[in-house]
């Protein structure tokens, strides 16, 4: 495969910005070689300056869950294009967004709008400081939540600890107000209400870790969280900026039969485009500014061309079957995989729910961080090359999910098994 323009234009990148890159898993620093840089995008594909062809499965990390391109989208987009990009004021636009937004989320009973998912949930925690008048938050090791101080914070020595920053430029004053838990012990977690449930805010999850490869909540984990929160007056907020749309049509909250306090949505409801929301119940976000305390703003909230992007998307998975098409879709890509997994001789672990995938290359069930760790991570930077060679883009790093679209046909995933094959046959 020639990348020669790629080689080129990183070149040139990486005098311009920090490691070339205006995110860092796009460096691929975690399975060597140079980025590939897009030109273009249609359907299930994506296209390189160099002229390549890949099946796509990263999907922008997951907001194209109709494909690139969709031409409806695309259509209402130049459309609302030519009534100006910004106002800075409100539309009806953002009326129906939030409606179609509750309609998915029975759970929201008000949502703001806002630009990113590390603003949706940077807001919401400031939120639920405001309603509960507490200080500390609870969150769970290889959860992602943004970039966000009091978010960047990993696990103290301790087995239930404050943390500490995970990022330099993080003040350690943040992360003392940070307690994180490893993800699925719920024996931890209730010592942890326990001990601190007066002091406690707050608890984020990712109900299903998307950040961490792909990591299911055991059958109780949730509905303890719920139930132990609900116990202590603490403010629940599941962080489905990811699993929202994904997992199910109502995100992971329909799927396992939770009602949290907040929802911190975004990617799948921007169609593409940049956007975030947080939303839930009345009485909490009736605390925010105007109407309350809690102050919270942006310039390009409710952005009409976001917003439009997302009102055509999710009118497009309101229509029936939509959602019964995928789950069949990811089923037959599971099955392929586990069926050359086993052929080849290699020892994998396969994790999907919804249209959210991760392969991990282990021979232990991988159910927290420090199980997800212990995956041979260079085994996987070699499949992933040997598969780019082959024109399927999967993520660039095992510790991150991947995604299918409406757009991938029969042909596409067929394709995919058959290389994938390949490449575990040479491993």
């Amino acid at each position: 495969m020639k990348i020669t323009k790629s080689k080129t234009l990183y070149k040139q990148a990486l005098q311009l910005m920090p490691g070339g890159v205006n995110s860092p898993v796009r460096a691929f620093k975690a399975v060597g070689g140079s980025p590939l840089f897009i030109k273009s995008a249609k359907g299930s594909k994506i296209y390189d300056v160099d002229g390549n062809e890949f099946i796509d499965y990263v999907l922008s990390w997951g907001p194209m869950i109709l494909g690139h391109a969709h031409p409806i989208v695309i259509k209402a987009i130049e459309k609302a294009a030519e009534n100006g990009t910004s106002y800075g004021a409100p539309t009806q636009l953002e009326i129906e967004l939030a409606k179609l937004i509750i309609k998915f989320f029975p759970n929201i009973e008000k949502v703001r709008l806002v630009n990113s998912g590390t603003e949706a949930t940077m807001s919401a925690i400031r939120l639920a400081r405001g309603f509960t008048k507490r200080d500390k938050i609870v969150k769970f090791e290889g959860c992602y939540h943004g970039h966000f101080d009091a978010l960047l914070v990993k696990a103290g020595s301790g087995a239930a600890t404050f943390g500490i920053p995970d990022s330099a430029g993080v003040p350690q004053s943040f992360a003392q107000d940070t307690i994180t838990l490893p993800f699925n012990n719920i024996d931890l977690f209730k010592k942890t209400l326990q001990k601190e449930a007066q002091s406690i805010a707050c608890v984020i999850v990712e109900p299903v870790v998307g950040n961490m490869g792909c990591i299911l909540p055991s059958s109780e984990f949730l509905h303890v969280l719920r139930e132990e929160t609900l116990k202590f007056d603490i403010v629940l907020i599941f962080d489905e900026v990811m699993t929202g749309f994904r997992v199910s049509k109502g995100g992971a909250q329909e799927f396992f039969k939770i009602k949290p306090d907040l929802t911190c949505l975004g990617k799948v409801i921007g169609g593409g485009l940049p956007v975030g929301a947080y939303g839930g119940k009345r009485e909490i976000m009736s605390l925010v500014a105007p109407e309350g305390p809690v102050y919270q703003a942006g310039t390009l909230s409710g952005n009409p061309l976001a917003v439009t992007a997302g009102i055509e998307t999710l009118k497009i998975l309101s229509k029936k079957g939509i959602y019964e098409k995928l789950e069949s879709k990811m089923r037959y890509l599971e099955e392929g995989f586990k069926e050359i997994s086993l052929k080849s001789g290699k020892k994998t672990r396969f994790y999907r729910i919804g249209t959210m995938f991760c392969s991990y290359f282990t021979d232990t069930e991988v159910y927290d961080y420090e199980t997800a760790k212990k995956a041979n991570t260079q085994l996987y930077a070699k499949f992933f090359l040997g598969m780019l060679n082959k024109g399927v883009y999967l993520a660039p790093s095992q510790f991150e999910a991947g995604f299918i679209s409406t757009a991938h046909s029969e042909k596409d995933l067929s394709k995919t098994i058959d290389r994938a094959y390949e490449v575990l046959k040479k491993l």
